[in-house]
């Protein structure tokens, strides 16, 4: 009997959005295709972005913040208007709350620093891709002031206490917070990554969310999760 070659998965599909070409040579080192990415779109700013996503299929827009005509927020909000659009991950320096805050409103998936080490932007690379978010824990809880201060903010900031939830979907929604990914928090919990979509699908619905960093906001705002010391 003849045996099955085992099949090689699918590389990641990513687009570098960075008006710096260093920066983009720097990301095209890391994400190699030998770890499992393909680079197949370089941007130098937001204006190329729906150029490069109708040649193919994206699984996740790595997007630098400050560019000369069409910044990142301007360029995720664009993207984010698709309901099928790629997730966005925010590249950025430590000192930029603003923008970033300004991004998550936008719609981004998360955000890591320039500065992060090359396995940390391969984790949230693939964690992003996966439908999960990564905000930085260097940065989240400064970044989170400046997003919930803005009226745009979703959620309902700290208005009422989270008594809707149940005890499990709580323990969903600190976990959240607290930085987990969907697979690390079926891990911590022992249920299925389907279980804790469910719950987490449950949780926008009774708390009337947008998306993970509106939960996370929540979960800050009600003090549900203690925020990093500066």
């Amino acid at each position: 009997m003849t045996g099955r070659v085992p099949l090689t998965p699918e590389p990641l599909r990513v687009v570098l959005v960075d008006d710096q070409e260093l920066v983009r040579s720097g990301l095209r080192r890391i994400l190699r295709r030998r770890d499992g990415f393909e680079i197949v779109a370089e941007c130098a700013d937001g204006a190329e972005v729906p150029e490069a996503l109708a040649a193919g299929q994206v699984d996740v827009v790595l997007m630098d913040l400050r560019m000369r005509d069409v910044d990142g927020i301007t360029a995720t909000e664009r993207l984010r208007a698709d309901p099928v659009a790629p997730p966005v991950l925010v590249l950025t320096t430590f000192d930029d709350d603003a923008m970033l805050s300004g991004a998550l409103r936008a719609g981004a998936a998360g955000f890591v620093l320039k500065d992060s080490s090359a396995d940390d932007l391969i984790r949230a690379v693939r964690t992003v891709a996966a439908g999960d978010g990564w905000l930085d824990p260097a940065v989240t809880a400064r970044v989170l002031r400046g997003y919930r201060s803005a009226p745009s903010a979703a959620g309902n900031g700290g208005n009422g206490v989270p008594e809707v939830l149940t005890a499990r979907e709580l323990e969903v929604l600190r976990a959240m917070a607290a930085g987990l990914t969907n697979g690390e928090i079926a891990e911590r919990l022992f249920i299925s990554e389907l279980t804790v979509k469910s719950h987490i699908g449950r949780i926008f619905t009774k708390l009337d969310l947008r998306d993970r960093a509106a939960a996370i906001v929540y979960a800050y705002d009600h003090g549900l999760v203690a925020p990093a010391a500066p």
